[in-house]
C-alpha cells in the first residue's frame, strides 16, 4: 500500500532512494536544564530495535521533502516525547555537530546498514511532561555523569554514544 501523506516515499522508493543518495535527518538529545540553563539531566529513549535487542537512543528521524528543519524536528520530538513535552528549539538553529552515518563500517564513529545519512543534531531543552509515543518504550533520565559512563554509552548502537558525548562535551558537561 501506499503512503499518500505528502513528503513520504513508498518502501521501496525509500529503499531505492537510500542506495542511491544520502538521506537528510535530525537527531535531538532531550535535556533538563537548571534555572541558571545548565544541563542537569538527559533524556535517552530505551528502544527494541528489529533484531529484538534492547537499546537506548535520541530522538532522531527523516526531514521530508520540503519540510524546514525546525519543523522536522519538532515532528519528531513530539513524535519521541509526546505532544506535551515543551521542546525549546533554539531561535537559531545551528546543529552542536553533523553525524554522517555510512552503511560500511569504519568510515566514520556513525554507521547505518540501510543507507548514507546526513543527520544535523540538536540539543534542545524540554520543559514539559515527557512520555515516549510511537517504537520508543519508555524515557529514562540521567545525569551528565551517568549518561556518559561506559554502560549507558556501550547500550547506544551506531555510534549514537560518540553523539551523545559531542553533546556532553558541547555542553561543558563531559566527565
Amino acid at each position: 500500500m501506499t503512503d499518500t501523506t505528502p513528503g513520504w516515499l513508498t518502501r521501496d522508493d525509500l529503499e531505492e532512494a537510500r542506495a542511491r543518495m544520502p538521506v537528510l535527518y535530525v537527531e535531538a538529545v532531550p535535556v533538563r536544564v537548571d534555572d541558571s540553563g545548565e544541563v542537569t539531566s538527559i533524556g535517552l529513549l530505551l528502544r527494541i530495535g528489529s533484531d529484538g535487542a534492547v537499546s537506548r537512543s535520541v530522538v532522531s528521524g527523516r526531514v521530508l521533502h520540503h519540510e524546514r528543519v525546525r519543523d522536522a524536528l519538532l515532528r519528531h520530538l513530539e513524535k519521541d516525547l509526546g505532544p506535551v513535552a515543551l521542546p525549546r528549539v533554539p531561535a537559531a538553529l545551528q546543529p552542536f555537530t553533523v553525524a554522517e552515518y555510512f552503511p560500511t563500517l569504519g568510515d566514520t564513529p556513525f554507521h547505518d546498514p540501510r543507507q548514507h545519512a546526513v543527520s544535523l543534531a540538536y540539543i534542545v531543552p524540554v520543559a514539559g511532561d515527557c512520555r515516549p509515543r510511537q517504537d520508543a518504550l519508555d524515557l529514562v533520565w540521567f545525569s551528565p555523569e551517568e549518561a556518559s559512563s561506559p554502560m549507558v554509552l556501550n547500550e547506544m548502537p551506531g555510534g549514537r554514544g560518540t553523539l551523545l558525548r559531542q553533546a556532553l562535551a558541547h555542553v561543558g558537561r563531559l566527565s
